[in-house]
């Protein structure tokens, strides 16, 4: 079988071998508490549209699909975003930077001992 050399592809390939070297531990359990608590794109606030995960980290910078990493993104945030660090993108964009670390700070305290005590117990 031949093997795609587009520029896409290799991308993809890239991006493959990147996530099966790390632990991936985002559960679907997890990413439905992170819709619910969000209720729209953790950036724009935009509702009402299909919401994708976005790691605040990028993968193509070591980052992993885990709860603290993920944020629910609408389309147009979660492109725009590609793969730049969060602050400056929110920066460059003139989002609320503040108002993000905040909400995310809260949510993520809230996660983090809500999913701690299904794990203990």
């Amino acid at each position: 079988m031949a093997v795609s050399r587009t520029r896409a592809a290799r991308a993809a390939r890239r991006r493959k071998r990147r996530l099966s070297r790390v632990v991936n531990d985002l559960t679907s359990h997890q990413w439905a508490a992170l819709l619910d608590a969000w209720g729209a794109c953790a950036y724009c606030g935009a509702s009402g549209v299909p919401l994708q995960r976005d790691c605040l980290q990028p993968v193509s910078h070591g980052g992993r699909y885990t709860l603290a990493n993920v944020v629910p993104a609408c389309a147009s945030c979660n492109t725009s975003k590609w793969n730049l660090e969060v602050t400056s993108w929110i920066r460059r964009k003139h989002l609320d930077e503040r108002a993000f670390l905040l909400r995310h700070a809260e949510i993520q305290a809230l996660l983090s001992e809500e999913f701690a005590s299904t794990v203990d117990g």
